[in-house]
């Protein structure tokens, strides 16, 4: 593979998802792992990508529309936690209900899988977690063990994310995934960074049933970055706002629908 090759490579998949890894790099590129370090030296030096431990970033100038350093595309949490908090304290409640006394779970960070955790006490679940605000309302619960993956902390999400392999992930497994979404709608779930769907996409292989929480809003919202399709999703927790249209179309692609 050429110079010109790798380097286009190396920039569509930054493109993408914002950062990427040096194994993946290895993997894909089919060259010496010191030739991929002087196209990494080589891009950081015209200003496209960024280096990072572990692999690189795409740099601010080539990331239109792309979050700073230490935040994420979409609205902040604080902003998004006062949004529907009726609608979403009846899903965390209905969700927390599928949940059996002694599982391990993983729950996503989000607004809505935040109020699952008033509900969680009695049961004495096995939690992974890469939200700072769940881990939060969890520590009050001394019946409910908490892990967190490694990763990079973002202030205004309170997430923890890493686009690397080797964060701990793979040596946790889950009965169950409960997570949100900036959208959703026919061709699937979608978040508005390209980071949190990267990470997103590797929880979706940790559990055995994926269970989305979103209020009824997000089958109008925007568009964004596809996570998933709709028939990989297993249940939807939603509330009675969802529209006729949306309920069939969520029946049609498999899904079981809970409307709180």
């Amino acid at each position: 593979m050429h110079v010109a090759e790798r380097e286009r490579l190396i920039l569509d998949l930054l493109e993408d998802r914002g950062i990427v890894g040096f194994q993946e790099l290895d993997r894909r590129l089919e060259v010496s792992p010191a030739t991929i370090r002087r196209d990494l030296d080589r891009l950081a030096e015209e200003g496209k990508i960024i280096r990072v431990r572990g692999g690189a970033a795409l740099a601010p100038a080539q990331a239109a529309g792309q979050a700073g350093p230490g935040s994420l595309l979409g609205a902040p949490f604080h902003e998004n936690v006062a949004l529907h908090a009726q609608q979403k304290a009846a899903i965390g409640r209905a969700a927390a209900a599928l949940c059996a006394p002694g599982e391990s779970v993983i729950i996503d960070g989000g607004s809505t899988t935040l109020q699952m955790c008033p509900h969680l006490e009695p049961l004495g679940l096995q939690v992974l977690t890469n939200s700072l605000h769940i881990v939060s309302a969890l520590m009050q619960q001394p019946g409910t063990r908490i892990s967190v993956p490694a990763g990079t902390i973002f202030r205004e999400q309170n997430i923890v994310l890493s686009p690397f392999e080797d964060d701990g992930m793979d040596r946790y497994h889950a009965s169950k995934l409960f997570m949100g979404a900036a959208a959703i709608g026919r061709a699937g779930l979608m978040q508005a960074d390209t980071l949190l769907v990267q990470a997103e996409r590797r929880l979706l292989g940790r559990a055995e049933e994926i269970i989305v929480l979103v209020d009824s809003s997000k089958f109008s919202g925007a568009s964004g970055h596809l996570v998933c399709a709709l028939a990989e999703i297993d249940v939807i927790v939603t509330d009675e706002g969802i529209g006729a249209a949306e309920a069939k179309m969520v029946q049609a692609a498999g899904c079981r629908l809970i409307v709180a």
